[in-house]
């Protein structure tokens, strides 16, 4: 029977041949078995049940130890047999045993990187593309409803933050767009003329459910001489003493302010583009506020270059603090009755600014909304007293800071919040009486204001850790980073929904050169499609963003 099984599966001219070696087929046991006979040995052992553990394992190391004793000059042998005689031989042989040996480790499985150097594989590399599409996907917007208030800072963001809470995550996103239509703004037409008043300017909003009320002017109060203009004209722009600088803007869907639970106005900064201003930001020593006859706080001192760009009127119009006064005003009295609330967003200089305002504002009317600040990359402002100035007026302050972004670090160079909390951990009277003297008396005695939410640019998987400073201060970058932040001790989020278009254009340079090489081949061959769609009258489908890996 067995004969005719085999037959029916093997050719004829092979059956004598595999019956030969069934023939001498026997079952092989292993050697260290103790209850099996050890062709080697004339003693064999039977289990009985007076045999103990400890004459088991002492039979089990005995066989061992002649098995290793009988595979070592097996091996010497074999090695003896195959040595060259030529010594360019020996070289090659062993450098073919090392690669093989190299080979066998598999290190690529070992560590991914180092194959994730080379290639990338099919998941990621769709999750990439996607994410590269134009088509924005944020993060879903769910109802805030009666949570508004916590969520706009009413308890400072206690319990929200680390771990960073989805819906904040997307309302931080939210308002640092704002600030990025005020670049894309200003930048579409810089120039402004000195004869006479601007004309309103078109702000593309990423939020439809706003509408711009108001833009908004800064003026520096130094100028540059004439014969700057004259030797470089094409540059009149960086030179101008007033410049568009933000705007006011209301919503007024009304889906969008039931989903929000209030009516939201917002106050969107820009931050340093021309030269005059960047000539305001080196005038770094603190200043009396005005108005500041407060007895209960310490006397409030803001940085002198902030304060100048706030307060000075231009030609044809007015100061900044004028412009965003006026108009909230008119926006409180027009929407009497209703659940209102002021958020005041900017980035780096329109940041520093930002806090002027919401102090202003705060004050501006009988009955004020709650004002909150969301502000990126923000540099230093005032002295401690301001801080109290600003807890004082229910001023809710949320800072995104980047911790490799060295904006964030000044002004200041001496003491200022880090001498604070060190005057907590001094024990001695007389050297906490000296630090809070040399505060006082300190012209650079900056301290931050509000609440932090720290990220770190090494926790993203496609910028370099090493990126330069600007990078580190780019708001693409810090939304970038906003948006895959989990908590603090957390890798980034495997499913942030952020486009990498924007971030892969402006940072090129501090993207990892896989994903740059990757994007560009994909980029070439959406073109390719492209342009193969056009030429057939066909519409190519817009990919949507899907969650980035990690």
């Amino acid at each position: 029977m067995l004969s005719m099984q085999i037959g029916s599966t093997i050719p004829a001219h092979n059956i004598q041949l595999f019956q030969a070696r069934r023939a001498s087929f026997k079952c092989q046991t292993s050697p260290l078995n103790p209850f099996t006979t050890n062709a080697s040995s004339t003693q064999s052992f039977k289990p009985n049940s007076s045999s103990s553990s400890t004459e088991l394992t002492r039979l089990t190391l005995s066989n061992l130890e002649k098995l290793l004793q009988k595979q070592a000059p097996e091996q010497s042998q074999l090695l003896d047999k195959e040595q060259p005689f030529d010594q360019k031989n020996s070289n090659n042989e062993t450098e073919n045993k090392g690669r093989i040996l190299l080979e066998g480790l598999n290190l690529a499985r070992i560590w991914p990187q180092m194959k994730a150097a080379e290639e990338m594989s099919p998941r990621n590399l769709n999750r990439l593309k996607r994410l590269l599409s134009k088509t924005e996907e944020y993060s879903p917007r769910n109802n805030l409803g009666s949570r508004w208030r916590e969520y706009h800072g009413s308890k400072d963001w206690v319990g929200l933050l680390d771990p960073l809470d989805e819906n904040l995550r997307r309302e931080v996103v939210r308002y640092g767009e704002f600030v990025q239509a005020a670049y894309h703004a200003f930048h579409s037409n810089p120039a402004m003329s000195a004869q006479e008043p601007p004309y309103p300017r078109y702000v593309a909003l990423p939020d439809r459910s706003y509408r711009v009320t108001k833009s908004l002017y800064a003026t520096s109060s130094v100028g540059l001489p004439k014969w700057v203009d004259d030797v470089a004209p094409d540059l009149g722009w960086m030179t101008q003493r007033s410049s568009w600088f933000g705007y006011v803007a209301v919503c007024e869907d009304k889906r969008e302010i039931q989903r929000m639970g209030r009516r939201d106005i917002v106050i969107s900064l820009r931050g340093t583009a021309t030269c005059l201003e960047w000539a305001e930001n080196l005038k770094a020593n603190l200043v009396d506020m005005a108005g500041n006859d407060d007895p209960v706080h310490e006397q409030s001192k803001v940085e002198c270059g902030f304060l100048s760009l706030y307060k000075t009127r231009g030609a044809h119009v007015p100061s900044l603090s004028e412009s965003v006064v006026e108009e909230v005003q008119r926006l409180i009295e027009l929407y009497k009755g209703e659940t209102l609330s002021i958020t005041v967003t900017g980035h780096s200089l329109g940041a520093a600014l930002a806090l002027l305002v919401a102090d202003e504002l705060s004050t501006c009317a009988p009955q004020v909304p709650p004002v909150a600040v969301f502000s990126f990359g923000g540099p230093r402002v005032g002295n401690r007293g301001f801080s109290s100035r600003i807890n004082a007026n229910n001023v809710k302050v949320l800072r995104i800071v980047n911790n490799q972004d060295l904006i964030t670090r000044v002004p200041g160079i001496f003491m200022g919040e880090e001498g604070a909390q060190q005057e907590h951990k001094v024990t001695n009277a007389n050297v906490t009486r000296v630090l809070e003297m040399l505060n006082k008396n300190n012209p650079w005695a900056y301290s931050h204001v509000g609440t932090e939410l720290r990220v770190d640019t090494k926790m993203s998987p496609y910028l370099k850790p090493n990126a330069d400073v600007a990078c580190c201060h780019d708001l693409e970058a810090y939304l970038h980073l906003v948006d895959g932040f989990i908590a603090s001790n957390c890798p980034f989020r495997a499913n942030a929904k952020r486009s990498l278009l924007k971030l892969v254009n402006e940072q090129g340079s501090n993207v990892k050169k896989l994903y740059i090489s990757k994007a560009n081949a994909l980029t070439s061959l959406k073109l390719e499609r492209e342009g193969r769609s056009m030429s057939m009258s066909m519409p190519m489908p817009s990919p949507t963003c899907l969650p980035s890996p990690s």
